[in-house]
């Protein structure tokens, strides 16, 4: 990223977030729009990458506390009176933000030094002592499918997953065996040159060794030079238990390594779970509809219900149950993220016979004539004309 970028681009915004917001707020605000703006969840819209991509680097910078830090830093050395194409009254001098005195020499004093050293870090510089800047890793996605079972309890999957990492022939060099990369004569090895806009510069990565600071005449046969390879690894990771069908869960340092070390990025694991015939999900509930005679209804009875866990429990169907009615079984349900399970809600669900034998019919005709007192729609068309 450029310097110009990095000034100008505000990450506080683009997350939505204000600049004394917490660790929290920051990674909550930036679950929602990663989620609204994937690309996989907008497909018919072209420009949805490219907002993902900036919601991404926002919060690479906002979520690390020295980077955050160092960003601050450099847009409050500008305040609001950032212009560009040169000073003007009451600006800056961008040479002397950039290590360069007054008279255009190489010695800022005290105060050059300490700047210098700032914008050197944010924007992929060099130190003085040439090393190379770390470089976080990429982030890596995959997508795994759970049982109704364990997306509620949670369970452990492997992955095997594929990033870049050195080139395992050139060891990250780029150079052919036997030979050896030279220093960019066009940035002297800094990776990057400053670009004159009229009044000031800019610091954009090198054209010639595109930013690394160092130029191959011998490529690496292996990977043509760029000094990346493929690898291939197999991890181990936990889902925890509660997740729903089509979240996307963030495994923090388990994406590509990073380079010059730099940390690694992080995983992405799309999370699809399968139907279950009897049990459903509502929230960190789990819900099921158990069926119940009309005796059972009126009577009231002691009704075995299964759980997920394949243990039944005996669930008391008070008198008068009327068909619809949901009751609660405390701790019954799927996991939650502060470690207490839900509850499992069960519906009842009141059948009537298709067929009936005699002596029930006769029953049924005893017990119609035993209630005649009792009209469930009295009132009905009463209610219906009064509107």
């Amino acid at each position: 990223m450029s310097t110009k970028d990095y000034l100008e681009k505000d990450y506080y915004k683009v997350l939505g977030v204000s600049k004394t917001a917490s660790k929290d707020e920051i990674k909550q605000a930036y679950r929602k729009l990663a989620r609204e703006s994937h690309p996989d969840a907008n497909t018919d819209d072209p420009k949805a990458e490219e907002r993902f991509k900036e919601i991404s680097e926002a919060y690479n910078v906002l979520s690390d506390e020295k980077r955050r830090k160092e960003y601050d830093e450099a847009r409050s050395l500008f305040g609001g009176s950032y212009r560009p194409g040169g000073a003007g009254p009451g600006g800056f001098d961008m040479g002397d933000l950039f290590g360069r005195g007054p008279g255009g020499g190489g010695g800022a004093g005290t105060g050059g030094e300490r700047l210098g050293d700032l914008f050197g870090g944010l924007f992929g510089g060099r130190g003085r002592a040439g090393a190379a800047r770390s470089r976080r890793g990429s982030d890596v996605e995959t997508e795994t499918t759970l049982t109704f079972r364990e997306a509620a309890e949670g369970a452990t999957r492997s992955f095997r997953l594929s990033s870049e990492t050195a080139c395992a022939s050139c060891k990250g060099t780029g150079a052919k065996a036997g030979t050896a990369p030279r220093m960019c004569a066009k940035c002297s090895g800094t990776g990057h040159e400053n670009t004159n806009l009229g009044g000031f510069s800019l610091s954009e990565p090198c054209g010639e060794c595109k930013g690394r600071g160092l130029v191959v005449d011998d490529p690496c046969t292996e990977c043509n030079g760029s000094g990346r390879g493929k690898s291939t690894r197999t991890i181990q990771t936990r889902i925890p238990g509660g997740v729903s069908d089509g979240r996307r869960i963030r495994i923090k340092g388990k994406g590509a390594p990073g380079e010059h070390g730099g940390p690694a990025g992080d995983l992405y694991v799309l999370v699809h779970v399968k139907e279950h015939p009897v049990f459903g999900r509502s929230g960190d509930n789990l819900t099921i509809t158990v069926p119940v005679t009309f005796p059972e209804a009126v009577l009231g009875a002691d009704v075995r219900v299964p759980t997920l866990n394949g243990f039944p429990v005996t669930v008391k169907v008070p008198p008068g149950t009327p068909n619809g009615r949901t009751l609660r079984v405390r701790g019954k349900g799927a996991a939650r993220k502060d470690g207490t399970v839900g509850d499992m809600l069960v519906t009842i669900e009141v059948t009537v016979p298709q067929n009936v034998s005699t002596d029930a019919r006769e029953a049924l005709e005893k017990f119609r004539s035993a209630t005649t007192d009792h009209d469930p729609r009295a009132g009905l068309e009463a209610r219906a004309k009064d509107v």
